[in-house]
């Protein structure tokens, strides 16, 4: 018997993915979660085999969501599963403990093949996440010419709170650095992206997610 958790605020999303996890463990027990703090409720209350994470949920907290489930369940294993570019925030997941990404406009066949995958061998990555691993700290916009490729870690998680109308002052509490290192890191930013506002940068992330 498999113990699951999925962590998805989209109830339809839910549904089928349970769907799915239910074709290829029929042998399984499920719990479902639309918010990270729910989820960690029940991290620290169920032994879990697996814990399927959306990435952008609302109350998320992005790249340290990964450190705060290990901390309670340090060898269970986690699949980020989110509709976000694989080739953008994959590598970044999988370098701060996540055992797999997969995508959520991925096929049905690719997400068995992730599940599977997960128990079997304990990891998953599609063949376009592994080449974003390879290309590491050199990475240039990918295949779809995308930008955002080029973000570090810490970048994407600056940008993702500015986009969400977070103040320095905010961002540099939640990410638990100096005032300065967000400022420096924004206009890191601003340079990659080619904005010089905020507002700039709204309009500028949400043009290159729609090329997802």
């Amino acid at each position: 018997m498999k113990h699951i958790l999925l962590v998805e605020n989209h109830s339809i999303v839910r549904l089928a993915t349970i769907f799915i996890l239910r074709e290829v463990l029929p042998a399984v027990t499920s719990w479902e979660a639309d918010t990270f703090p729910e989820a960690l409720r029940i991290v620290s209350s169920q032994k879990l085999d697996l814990i399927v994470l959306d990435i952008n949920l609302p109350d998320g907290e992005g790249f340290q969501m990964i450190e705060k489930i290990r901390r309670i369940q340090p060898e269970v294993l986690i699949m980020m599963f989110s509709g976000v570019d694989e080739e953008i925030y994959a590598a970044h997941y999988l370098r701060v403990g996540a055992n797999g990404f997969v995508s959520k406009t991925s096929s049905t066949e690719e997400v068995r093949a992730a599940i599977t995958a997960m128990f079997d061998i304990g990891r998953y990555m599609s063949p376009d996440v592994a080449e974003a691993l390879l290309r590491g700290p050199f990475a240039r916009p990918g295949r779809n010419g995308n930008p955002l490729v080029m973000l570090s870690q810490r970048e994407l998680e600056v940008m993702d709170l500015l986009v969400q109308g977070k103040w320095t002052k905010e961002i540099a509490t939640f990410l638990n650095i100096t005032g300065s290192s967000v400022s420096t890191y924004k206009t890191r930013i601003f340079e990659k992206l080619g904005v010089s506002t905020v507002l700039e940068l709204y309009q500028r992330v949400s043009e290159l997610r729609d090329m997802e």
